[in-house]
């Protein structure tokens, strides 16, 4: 077990973590969680255990740990001998990345069909829905590409850290 001030530390930092989501629209607590579970050892923790760590109720963590699964940014495992639900963060970080590509999919879906419905009319009405298709066939286009180059990274350096 770490000492107290080490638990302190890595609290502060899963906070700053819910913080950092809180500015991009992420609800704070599942920025919490994530925080926790990239630093926490055991890797693998209750909602009971969340919650006491984090000072939260189960319910704010069960809120929050739905959305995390959801995006695939947090998985559910099974520990044995113990009951209840654990989550952990994903062994493979690039699997964030590919809940990204189902998002990018149904936006390339989404606006495909809205360029159906507006076919006849005028290019500056058009223009927008255009430039935004095109951004995320862009980002839909390079993504494999930045997932193989981020696993050919990770082999070279074993963490996936950049070497000094």
């Amino acid at each position: 077990m770490d000492d107290p001030k080490r638990i302190e530390a890595l609290q502060s930092f899963a906070e700053d973590f819910g913080i950092l989501f809180e500015r991009f629209g992420i609800p704070r607590m599942a920025g919490r969680i994530m925080g926790w579970l990239i630093v926490c050892d055991p890797p693998e923790q209750s909602a009971a255990q969340l919650a006491e760590v984090l000072g939260v109720s189960k319910g704010s963590i069960s809120t929050a740990t739905r959305l995390l699964l959801a995006q695939g940014a947090l998985e559910r495992v099974g520990v044995l001998g113990q009951r209840g639900k654990f989550y952990r963060f994903p062994k493979d970080p690039a699997s964030l990345l590919h809940s990204e590509v189902k998002i990018m999919d149904a936006f390339i879906r989404l606006a495909e069909r809205g360029l159906e419905i507006i076919d006849d009319r005028p290019p500056r009405q058009k223009d927008r829905l255009e430039g935004f298709l095109g951004l995320w066939r862009f980002f839909q286009e390079e993504m494999p590409r930045l997932i193989e180059r981020f696993e050919a990274t990770k082999k070279k350096t074993k963490s996936g850290r950049r070497q000094k």
